[in-house]
């Protein structure tokens, strides 16, 4: 087979740079630039596994997957390199497609670089679906924005209670003004949130059949016994993690959530900020949603019940003993003067812990 070679991959949407490595060589065996499709690909590939053992790299970025699935089918060993968690020398202050490609090669022959997750084609179906529903969510904001600031740019405002409620749609419903270019523009933006409306519903409703499908339905029932916890975020965390026992402790997973504070010590100066926020945002985002319900304490609801129906017992157990501390914890800390916001966080921090014991830990 030949010695391995180091092979940094430096890819685009039309070409990818690549340079090769071997030994301890510091310059390159060769630098070229291929056009990013299969056929060149391969074609490239191909004359190099005939001569040498394969070790790729690319970063993470826009181009997903795709080319780490087809170069597994090639035979070659590829790692996805994360952004966040590659060394940067601090006096490089010239970047070219070359000098990333050289410099991934490098590291990766130095072993410095971390393969980041990548779920199964299953997974990353039904999380590209709850991405799309996010996007949805998004626009639909900006829709109600845009008629409610028409509204108000022609002295219309709701002014008997909050907005988007029964009643505010009522009162929505009512209006109708005498020109008819304003009424075409107003009828333009209702008609653009009630479209998001119906597609946010239906999706909702996709997202309730794909959590209760296999390989979802099992883990979905389990962290559906948490307070908070339904389908969407459910199958969010599913989708996103992939295999939970890639954290060896609950520490890790909260430190992969950025949900640990930050830490700035030298000396025997030790002093501690907020949080890091590295890591999985879309995910932080829809547990700390979760979090707030553990502002509230009292019996188990009807909805939970229904949930937590056919689930093994220890789960169950596991679940009530996150509400009872967490309930405590949020009270504890804003009964110290600490702000409600702050307090969630710690909350969400210490949730994240119990789903990691549920999925991956002793109570899994």
């Amino acid at each position: 087979m030949g010695k391995l070679k180091y092979v940094g991959l430096d890819v685009h949407k039309e070409t990818i740079t690549i340079s090769i490595l071997s030994g301890r060589k510091k310059t390159p065996d060769l630098e070229t630039t291929i056009l990013n499709r299969e056929a060149s690909i391969k074609r490239f590939f191909k004359k190099q596994m005939a001569e040498s053992r394969i070790q790729a790299c690319y970063e993470a970025g826009c181009t997903g997957f795709a080319l780490k699935r087809y170069l597994a089918k090639l035979g070659i060993e590829c790692i996805i390199a994360a952004p966040g968690k590659i060394p940067r020398r601090a006096g490089n202050k010239v970047k070219t497609d070359r000098r990333d490609a050289r410099e991934l090669a490098r590291l990766l022959r130095n072993g410095d670089l971390e393969d980041i997750f990548m779920p199964s084609e299953q997974y990353e179906s039904a999380r590209d679906y709850l991405r799309a529903r996010e996007d949805y969510c998004k626009d639909m904001q900006k829709n109600k924005q845009r008629l409610l600031s028409f509204l108000l740019r022609n002295g219309l405002s709701y002014s008997d209670g909050g907005n988007w409620t029964q009643k505010h749609k009522n009162w929505l419903n009512k209006i109708a003004f005498d020109d008819p270019l304003k009424q075409m523009t107003f009828d333009k933006y209702k008609t653009s949130v009630i479209e998001c409306e119906q597609q946010l519903s239906d999706m909702d409703e996709n997202i309730r059949k794909i959590a209760k499908s296999e390989p979802f339905a099992d883990k979905a029932g389990r962290l559906r016994c948490f307070k908070g916890i339904d389908y969407l975020i459910a199958l969010s965390i599913i989708c996103e993690i992939g295999d939970f026992r890639r954290f060896r402790t609950a520490k890790a997973f909260m430190a992969y959530l950025g949900l640990i504070p930050s830490e700035y010590s030298s000396g025997a100066k030790k002093k501690r900020g907020s949080i890091t926020k590295t890591g999985n945002s879309h995910l932080r985002k829809l547990l700390t949603e979760a979090s707030w319900h553990y502002k509230f304490f009292g019996p188990v609801g009807k909805s939970l019940s229904e949930r937590r129906k056919g689930q093994p017992s220890e789960i169950i157990l596991h679940a009530d003993k996150a509400r009872r501390r967490l309930y405590k914890k949020f009270h504890s800390l804003t009964g110290r003067g600490k702000a409600p916001q702050v307090a969630i966080i710690a909350v969400e921090r210490e949730l994240a812990g119990f789903i990691w014991g549920v999925m991956a830990g002793d109570a899994a």
